[in-house]
């Protein structure tokens, strides 16, 4: 790594490698030496690994917060998760010590983790059942439009320099700090407190402010069928829902969506990404704004999302994203494979980037968050969300750990990994998930029923609705 004619360590000028002189920089501080490279990539791959490790420690928390805290305190408390870890990177420069940086992505993992599940449970719960998808989505929405702002901000000529890096990490509490002091002004989630809390009055107040209007009883009888539908149940732990043969066809779904999700390629396409930039002559130091105009892509398309989810459903918009998304990643293998040969084949490569990320915007990337939500009652909502969590982080680690080593050993043909798992998904969820527009939770509850092999006679449901309020159950097992 050290430069052996100045003595200094390379000039990187990569928004990666602005780090990585830090770290080289520090370690030179304490032992007057520079890091060689068996030391360099380890440390730098621990701390990349290190944010979905935490992601995947706070989706098995979240269930508990939620249950303990409710939806809206569990937000609350997980700033607590985004305002220290700013703090710390922020003055890590300062204090020679990048073991801060490391740190502090391990907790903002969890904020992440705790974030992805308990947000769109919050929304979802919040959401009347025409804006239910719209709502769901937003939570995508946010997300991609924060990763915008944030390649925004590390553009070299901004705050990505050895300079301003530690005012970027810094900027990671502001919307954390945002979200603590508006918050509390908002309702808790009326089905909570109805369904769980058995505190109807509280439910009514909430949906009065949500909806403005006084006619709620419709909805309020909704949420009372759906407590009397699932009051034998309890609330599930992970276990006793992975042995549940009625909830067995939502669970192998919440998995197959997410796995899915992560799997289906977004990562390799960011890896390969600047390297099918510049094959297309964009210089190196203009691929980051390229990146910047992919980024604007994926904002508008994942809004164009949000309208049509509502519009045209749930499953089109997943099966018209993964068969644009797989399409994408068999002609990029090809580009790839013979752009050498054919020059102008590079231009087509950028056109599969761009597609895959409209692919992926309009379908994978924002209505699973919507279909997690709604495929499961408020009993096994939480250990529901657990799983769903584990799966994303878990695979989000796993590719990040695994596909430099399989783009190294089969290079451009990893694309046709990719495109398979694609269509796996996409037959999935033509054969097995159901659309959920405009139902109710019990409703798409009862249809899973069928799949499952378990409906619930007509009679058996006229005899809940008559059965009276519900009595709330008590949470008789613990998260696990």
């Amino acid at each position: 790594m050290e430069n052996k004619e100045t003595g200094t360590p390379p000039l990187i000028p990569s928004r990666e490698g602005v780090f990585k002189s830090f770290y080289n920089e520090t370690y030179f501080e304490r032992h007057a030496t520079f890091m060689d490279e068996k030391l360099m990539l380890p440390l730098w791959s621990c701390t990349v690994s290190m944010f979905p490790l935490g992601g995947l420690l706070g989706s098995l928390i979240v269930g508990l917060l939620v249950d303990r805290c409710g939806r809206k305190g569990t937000l609350l408390i997980n700033n607590i998760f985004a305002i220290i870890p700013a703090i710390l990177m922020g003055v890590s420069k300062v204090a020679k010590a990048f073991e801060l940086i490391m740190f502090s992505r391990v907790v903002l993992g969890v904020c992440a983790g705790i974030s992805y599940s308990a947000l769109p449970m919050y929304l979802g719960e919040l959401a009347p059942k025409n804006l239910r998808g719209m709502l769901g989505t937003m939570t995508e929405v946010f997300v991609i439009f924060g990763v915008f702002l944030a390649q925004i901000f590390s553009l070299q000529a901004i705050l990505g320099n050895p300079a301003g890096w530690p005012v970027l990490l810094a900027l990671t509490g502001v919307p954390a700090l945002l979200q603590l002091l508006s918050l509390p002004f908002f309702p808790e989630s009326p089905r909570y407190s109805l369904i769980q809390k058995g505190d109807e009055a509280t439910a009514r107040q909430a949906l009065r402010r949500l909806r403005g209007h006084a006619d709620l009883e419709a909805e309020l009888e909704d949420m009372r069928a759906e407590a009397r539908a699932e009051h034998a149940e309890g609330h599930l732990s992970v276990l006793r829902l992975c042995a549940l043969r009625s909830l067995r066809y939502q669970l192998l779904s919440i998995i197959v969506l997410m796995a899915g999700q992560q799997l289906s390629g977004i990562n390799a396409i960011n890896y390969y990404a600047d390297t099918i930039y510049t094959s297309a002559g964009v210089e190196a130091s203009d691929s980051q704004y390229v990146t910047v105009g992919a980024g604007m892509v994926n904002i508008v398309m994942t809004v164009i999302s949000a309208v049509l989810v509502e519009r045209l459903g749930r499953r089109p918009l997943l099966l018209a994203g993964y068969g644009i998304c797989g399409s994408a990643c068999l002609v990029l293998t090809a580009v790839i494979l013979f752009q050498n040969r054919v020059p102008e084949l590079s231009y087509l490569g950028i056109i599969c980037v761009f597609a895959y990320i409209v692919g992926h915007s309009i379908g994978p990337s924002p209505v699973p968050s919507v279909v997690r939500t709604e495929i499961f009652l408020q009993s096994s909502r939480r250990a529901a969300f657990m799983v769903d969590g584990a799966v994303h982080w878990f695979t989000n680690f796993i590719v990040g750990f695994l596909f430099p080593s399989i783009q190294e050993a089969i290079g451009a043909y990893s694309f046709i990994i990719f495109a398979g798992i694609c269509l796996l998904t996409a037959i999935y969820i033509y054969l097995v998930i159901p659309e959920t527009k405009g139902k109710t939770f019990v409703e798409i509850n009862r249809i899973f029923a069928k799949k499952n092999g378990v409906e619930i006679p007509e009679e058996k449901k006229e005899e809940t609705i008559a059965a009276g309020p519900p009595v709330p159950s008590p949470a008789k097992e613990t998260s696990f």
